[in-house]
């Protein structure tokens, strides 16, 4: 006899079109932008120091560490992104207004036997770089289980949880909606996230920590049709001597969601991507 659970989610899947799929995104793209408000609230004045308050962001990791300044990257990561409606994510028509010339993205140097492409130089585009690589691949599938183990391979000791991030958030958020457990397929769904835009939020600690972001078009595709929104993620990294990973310390601000090229996303300072990542 069939879990009532699992029946249930049988039953939502058999009936899922691609019409639910878009109402389900639009609502978790809803959901991130309501976390985005909560993370920007600013703790009372009495609020005790090992308290946060409920949405906001949070230390993952020491107060302090010698040669960083810690409190330098917590302004720059914690500095809020554009608020915009869930609606900017939806695809719009597209400007010839930019935020500023392409940035050029340096290519991988090492992509043979490794599941995420890595090898990027230690400069801002070469940050940017591999966050859209490890963004592209964990995303593949569209499975939060499989985000967090990507995630989990990117993150130094002391990064912010998964569980806090916007695209685990919003994988999650999906799946739980229309029925699919993390870990479970679903015949003729597939998810991809191709990341065309980007922007550099700044940088501290002689460029060896640096905070940016992605824009790209997250898409479903259910039997042979296709949906797309546009997702944003951003992420602070940090440089360990070899390589970019998620840093230790507070979670960056969540990113701003906009359907990429659109006037929304300029508002927002995303701008496309060139080279060969």
């Amino acid at each position: 006899m069939m879990d009532p659970a699992a029946e249930q989610r049988s039953r939502r899947r058999a009936g899922l079109g691609l019409a639910g799929i878009l109402l389900s995104l639009l609502a978790v793209v809803g959901v991130v932008a309501a976390l985005v408000i909560a993370r920007n609230v600013t703790a009372p004045p009495n609020t005790p120091q090992h308290q946060a308050p409920p949405g906001a962001s949070v230390d993952a990791g020491p107060a302090t560490e010698p040669g960083w300044d810690v409190a330098a990257q917590r302004a720059l990561a914690l500095r809020p992104m554009l608020v915009l409606p869930a609606e900017a994510a939806q695809p719009r028509e597209l400007t010839t207004q930019t935020a500023g010339p392409d940035i050029p993205l340096p290519a991988p140097a090492e992509t043979v036997g490794r599941w995420i492409p890595g090898g990027f130089p230690r400069t801002p585009e070469g940050a940017l770089a591999q966050l859209k690589a490890f963004n592209e691949t964990g995303v593949q599938g569209g499975d939060p289980a499989i985000y967090a183990r990507a995630y989990a391979e990117m993150s130094l000791p002391g990064a912010p949880v998964v569980e806090r991030t916007g695209l685990h958030t919003l994988l999650t958020s999906f799946r739980k909606r229309v029925g699919i457990a993390a870990g479970e397929t679903m015949p003729g769904l597939s998810v991809r996230y191709e990341a065309t835009h980007g922007l550099i939020k700044g940088s501290t600690d002689e460029g060896r920590y640096v905070v940016v972001c992605t824009l790209g078009q997250l898409s479903f595709d259910y039997k042979g049709q296709t949906i797309a929104l546009g997702v944003g993620d951003c992420q602070a990294l940090r440089w360990t001597g070899t390589a970019w990973r998620i840093s230790p310390g507070v979670q960056a601000a969540l990113a701003s969601n906009a359907w990429p090229g659109s006037l929304e996303a300029v508002k927002a300072g995303y701008r496309a991507l060139g080279g060969g990542a």
